[in-house]
């Protein structure tokens, strides 16, 4: 649901460092920075759980986080602005947040989600989403969860762009509505496997053996005993 408003409460943290992140973490805290607008940043830790209850609700990363410090009444309306992942786990180890004015515009990028069964695979094609999320601006509100996108319609060789993807009030599209490609269809590849390669010259008769070939077994005379059967042989024939 876009515009949703989650409390989120986060604690301050003097020392930064791989170190100290590192303390954290097995602690079950979440290091990161709360950015103000035109304040000196906050270096904060969250719950993890706490974290991870926030982030998947129903605004998802688009949540609007009413982030309140330790010890402090007031809320500052923030924004997920980005975030670290363990390369093997995958969870989060670190977070950005903007506090951001909910009556100004800003800029998120968001999931585009592909709906239905295209007409060109019934028929032997291959749907491929080529581009997964677009930048949208809009009030920190009204961004969107997801953007959907109808592929049911395309045949073999379509294209769908970033202009052909429905437009919501509020909402205006960034990237290049021409250029940015979202989905196509295409035939599948085909895998064209090499013919063996054919030995040049001239067949052999079953059981002929290639020329200079000795049968197995026999050995080829030495020198000597080559040019005396060959004398042999003349003498023989005069």
């Amino acid at each position: 649901m876009a515009g949703e408003r989650v409390k989120l409460q986060v604690q301050e943290r003097d020392s930064r460092g791989s170190a100290e992140s590192r303390r954290l973490r097995k602690q079950g805290l979440i290091p990161g920075v709360l950015y103000g607008r035109g304040q000196t940043p906050h270096t904060i830790s969250i719950p993890e759980r706490e974290l991870r209850r926030v982030l998947t609700g129903e605004g998802g990363l688009h949540a609007i986080l009413d982030v309140v410090l330790a010890g402090q009444k007031t809320t500052h309306p923030s924004i997920l602005k980005d975030y670290q992942q363990h390369p093997v786990r995958g969870g989060i180890i670190h977070v950005d947040l903007h506090e951001v004015r909910l009556d100004q515009p800003i800029q998120a990028r968001v999931v585009v989600e592909l709906m239905g069964e295209p007409v060109g695979v019934t028929e032997g094609g291959v749907l491929s989403q080529v581009s997964r999320e677009v930048t949208v601006e809009a009030l920190p509100m009204e961004i969107p969860e997801h953007l959907e996108l109808d592929v049911s319609g395309m045949a073999i060789g379509d294209t769908l762009r970033l202009v052909d993807l429905r437009a919501q009030d509020g909402v205006k599209y960034v990237d290049d509505p021409e250029e940015t490609v979202l989905a196509t269809v295409t035939m599948p590849t085909r895998i064209v496997e090499p013919e063996p390669e054919e030995v040049e010259g001239e067949e052999l008769e079953e059981g002929e053996l290639p020329e200079g070939e000795l049968p197995e077994g026999e050995e080829a005379p030495a020198e000597g005993e080559a040019e005396e059967a060959s004398g042999e042989q003349e003498t023989t024939e005069e």
